[in-house]
């Protein structure tokens, strides 16, 4: 009987040209003018958007925890990023825009994946309600310590002062490079959850004891997930640093995590896809709405 369905093959190959043929889109829109610096910028948030939803989905979708502390590890990429390239500046070192922005970005998400791990390994020992309140508390200490952090704009903590926004950072996002990060952040969520990690950790969701005693080792990969979700919100936040170009310690409140978790609800909690369409969607319709 002949095959209705694509191969795996097959359906990554139409996936490939889909990307090029869209990136093409965004070349032709962006050079000939037809896009302006406020769709751009749209682009721009929605590219920020997918990245932040899509490793949000690998911990509530994927593993099935409840997390709500994504923008606090965004805000640690955001700043360690932003740092990072005012350090490259002031010591002289040579390189080129982009490379200055990848170093920043990677460095963000690094930084962003050792509080992923710190914070996994106790956290992740709760379940339901608990791990909830236990990132949401961990995302409103980072926002506090950074409001007060003199390297960060504010006035010290012995003072207790809110901290000012961090400025002068250098806006060296670029939109296509940013597009082509939010891919390989796709693919390789996409990949990993295939994986046999990835069945593993499905394993883990759909029943932890039954799981463990097959010889998963679970707290592993929990922290795992944990750790890989939160690199990609670090980078995510990298790229938001260098775009907007001055930071404010508010991106990291729990309002801002509701909203990253609403995105992986409305586009179905394991589905990378969903996670896309979620993203961009909820990222254009406020600015469709913006005129009511």
């Amino acid at each position: 009987m002949r095959k209705s369905m694509l191969s795996n093959r097959q359906s990554y190959l139409v996936c490939l040209v889909a990307v090029l043929a869209l990136f093409g889109l965004l070349m032709a829109v962006c050079e000939t003018g037809l896009a302006s610096p406020y769709i751009k910028g749209i682009m721009m948030t929605a590219c920020i958007a997918v990245i932040m939803t899509a490793s949000l989905n690998l911990t509530i979708g994927v593993l099935g925890q409840l997390t709500l502390g994504c923008c606090g590890f965004e805000a640690i990429g955001a700043y360690c990023a932003a740092l990072t390239s005012k350090w490259i500046v002031a010591q002289g070192i040579a390189m080129s825009d982009l490379s200055r922005f990848l170093i920043a970005t990677i460095a963000g998400g690094a930084l962003a994946c050792v509080f992923g791990v710190l914070v996994g390994i106790p956290a992740l020992r709760l379940h339901g309600d608990y791990l909830a309140i236990v990132t949401l508390g961990f995302g409103e200490i980072i926002r506090v310590i950074i409001q007060n952090l003199t390297i960060a704009g504010g006035a010290g903590l012995s003072k207790g002062q809110q901290g000012q926004a961090l400025i002068g950072i250098d806006r060296l996002a670029n939109l296509y490079v940013v597009f082509w990060i939010t891919v390989v952040t796709v693919v390789f969520l996409f990949m990993f959850a295939r994986s046999r990690y990835g069945r593993a950790v499905k394993a883990i969701r759909d029943d932890e004891i039954a799981a463990s005693a097959s010889g998963i080792n679970t707290t592993y990969l929990k922290v795992l997930v944990f750790a890989i979700s939160a690199f990609f919100a670090g980078v995510a936040g990298g790229i938001f640093a260098q775009y907007i170009g001055s930071l404010n310690p508010t991106m990291a409140g729990w309002l801002n995590s509701i909203n990253y978790v609403i995105m992986v609800v409305f586009g179905g909690m394991g589905s990378i896809t969903g996670s896309i369409v979620s993203a961009i969607g909820l990222t254009i319709l406020p600015e469709l709405l913006r005129a009511f």
